[in-house]
């Protein structure tokens, strides 16, 4: 059994770690916003969420690529002249999106196998933290429903998914948001009544700036 997080040290420190995460859920629903403006969310037809880190590194890979997306519908039906020159420059914000989303779950995960192994979280926060995983994994989940659904017919993204997509990110990010200031300012979430309305309206106002 996990001793609890008893010192303000400890405390601090996994909440600066969580301001941290929450800073990359930002980045990515902002970059996120830019792809869906600038129409590049479907130019990566392949999701590979565990080998997919690396980009084309030659000139073979970016033509087996650029091959995938046109058989999408979005280049047969809007992009049909696209070169590959073009191509190029919607997939790299579509990646950097991706990468930095793969690259928060590392941020989560590694510093949480540090805290655990450490026996530096408690039963109740651990709980909080599986609650955290869940909304990360189902975000993940929701957008590549979201991506696919603009894959078959319609070189579009069913408005349905997208707004679940950001609403996931939403929540996770106002989620952690509240444990990490619960943490930072030593008063642990889980007595709500007492020490949480204070905590959820500021964490309900910096939500809402994103």
């Amino acid at each position: 059994m996990h001793k609890p997080v008893e010192t303000s040290t400890d405390r601090k420190a996994i909440a600066c770690w969580l301001f941290a995460c929450c800073t990359m859920i930002v980045v990515m629903v902002v970059i996120g916003g830019l792809t869906r403006l600038t129409g590049s969310g479907l130019s990566m037809v392949q999701w590979d969420p565990v080998l997919g880190w690396l980009p084309p590194l030659n000139e073979t890979e970016w033509q087996n690529v650029f091959g995938y997306y046109r058989e999408s519908p979005q280049f047969m039906k809007v992009n049909w002249g696209m070169t590959l020159e073009g191509f190029r420059s919607i997939f790299w914000l579509e990646y950097v999106h991706r990468l930095i989303g793969r690259l928060t779950g590392v941020v989560f995960l590694l510093p949480f196998l540090y805290f655990l192994v450490r026996r530096r979280i408690d039963r109740p926060l651990a709980w909080q933290f599986a609650m955290m995983f869940v909304l990360g994994g189902l975000q993940g989940g929701v957008g590549w429903l979201m991506v696919k659904s603009g894959l078959v017919d319609i070189p579009h993204v069913s408005p349905y998914r997208l707004t679940a997509h950001l609403g996931v990110a939403v929540a996770l990010y106002g989620y952690m948001l509240w444990v990490a200031l619960g943490l930072f300012f030593g008063q642990r979430t889980r007595h709500p009544p007492t020490t949480g309305n204070g905590l959820r309206r500021s964490s309900a106002v910096l939500t809402g700036l994103i």
